[in-house]
């Protein structure tokens, strides 16, 4: 295997921050060959016992990559989820893939705890990789160095003091509360972590893949529609012996939102596919072609299910050995893989988050790749236009929008 050649650079620059401080943030776009670059750095400086920590279903393609490199080190490929079942051995070199999930604020998450303890326990040299290291807010990179003994932000013993220095700090009021907001955080942030840092672009590397996205509409049953109107106007809808209570703003966007994609989840935990349309839609639009489709929630799994039969998959390597498309949960789906193989990307609803819709439309990106086409499959009149407003623009969807279209729904 041969390296590009701006990897070739990149690993002798990356080295030489290893070496000095023993840990680097690879911010290479997607596409890039990261993962590649990061294995290649942890050859350049004589690692041993080599922990790569990624998502479940990026293992596979991790995996390739270390066949491909076959580097002379021992490497453990793990999930974050499954850490607690790690060998007993004494990693000397620590990979972070998607760090940029580890970074909630202001309290790490379990997640972060985890991959902490095991860096102070191992005193390792660590690369972080993300093509997004602060998706949402520069507060996100705390929790993402703060187990890394030579950090910049060493000497804040928590998020907290951390923030006294480096976040605008304001209030916001939910209902009757008032919370503090940490999310406006400083530029300082990443003139601090500047010097640990590597940044590489698609464009720098050479890519010129244009997304071309197309909005297509639906019209769902009549029954989504009444469904729709009678919880928006009495807040409760029942359907038999099942319940429906969107007696909450937040509750009320989210059963809104996932009827209509035509599925529910009901008060006591069970669910139901509710309408077939955008399924059916799905399968007689892109017949005969092998696609990827992302779906929100797990429901639209059994509705695409239901119609595409033996025809659709949901594991990477069966996507890529077959003629069967793929569905993906879009916030599983969207970070450390890719869908090359797919002829189009097809959305079969949309997230309320920006950096899913950001991060998960660019899985067919290849050098060679120009034109990649994208497909989102909108119910007409309903409340997708409104969130696909928002996220384009790198904003969350949010319960202050939703408020704002409710009356146009």
């Amino acid at each position: 295997m041969e390296f590009r050649d701006y990897q070739k650079r990149i690993i002798i620059k990356g080295s030489e921050i290893i070496d000095f401080v023993g840990f680097l943030y690879l911010a290479m776009e997607v596409r890039t060959g990261k993962t590649l670059t990061a294995l290649g750095i942890a050859e350049n400086v004589g690692a041993e016992n080599v922990l790569f920590i990624t998502k479940k279903k990026a293992i596979s393609s991790i995996e390739e990559d270390v066949n491909k490199l076959c580097p002379p080190y021992t490497t453990f490929i793990r999930n974050y989820e499954s850490l607690h079942k790690l060998p007993n051995i004494r990693w000397d070199f620590i990979i972070v893939d998607e760090a940029h999930s580890i970074g909630a604020f202001p309290k790490p998450s379990g997640r972060a705890k985890k991959v902490a303890e095991l860096i102070r326990k191992s005193m390792a040299n660590v690369i972080l990789m993300s093509g997004t290291p602060t998706p949402e807010s520069y507060s996100q990179m705390y929790h993402q160095v703060y187990g890394i003994p030579m950090n910049p932000f060493r000497m804040y013993k928590n998020f907290y003091r951390f923030a006294d220095d480096y976040v605008n700090k304001k209030e916001k009021r939910f209902g009757g509360l008032t919370v503090n907001d940490y999310s406006d955080g400083k530029m300082d942030i990443v003139n601090k972590m500047r010097s640990f840092t590597i940044n590489y672009s698609q464009k720098a590397a050479g890519f010129v893949s244009n997304i071309d996205e197309k909005i297509m509409r639906v019209t769902m049953d009549s029954s989504t529609y009444e469904y729709v109107d009678r919880l928006k106007r009495d807040l409760v809808l029942e359907l038999g012996n099942d319940v429906i209570l969107g007696d909450t703003p937040v509750k009320l966007m989210n059963k809104v939102h996932q009827m209509f994609s035509g599925t529910i989840k009901f008060e006591d935990g069970s669910s139901k596919v509710l309408d077939h349309s955008k399924a059916v839609f799905i399968k007689q639009k892109f017949r005969r072609k092998k696609i990827g489709i992302f779906y929100k929630f797990k429901e639209e799994l059994n509705a695409l299910k239901d119609i595409y039969k033996d025809d659709l998959t949901t594991d990477l390597t069966e996507f890529k050995n077959t003629n069967k498309s793929i569905a993906l949960q879009i916030v599983s789906g969207r970070e450390g893989l890719s869908l090359k193989e797919a002829k189009y990307l097809v959305y079969y609803n949309i997230d309320f988050s920006a950096t899913s819709y950001w991060q998960s439309r660019d899985r067919m990106t290849t050098k060679d790749r120009t034109q990649n086409e994208v497909y989102w499959i909108f119910a007409r009149d309903g409340i997708e236009d409104k969130i696909y407003k928002a996220v384009s623009k790198k904003k969350n969807y949010t319960l202050n929008h939703f408020r704002k279209d409710l009356l146009n729904l």
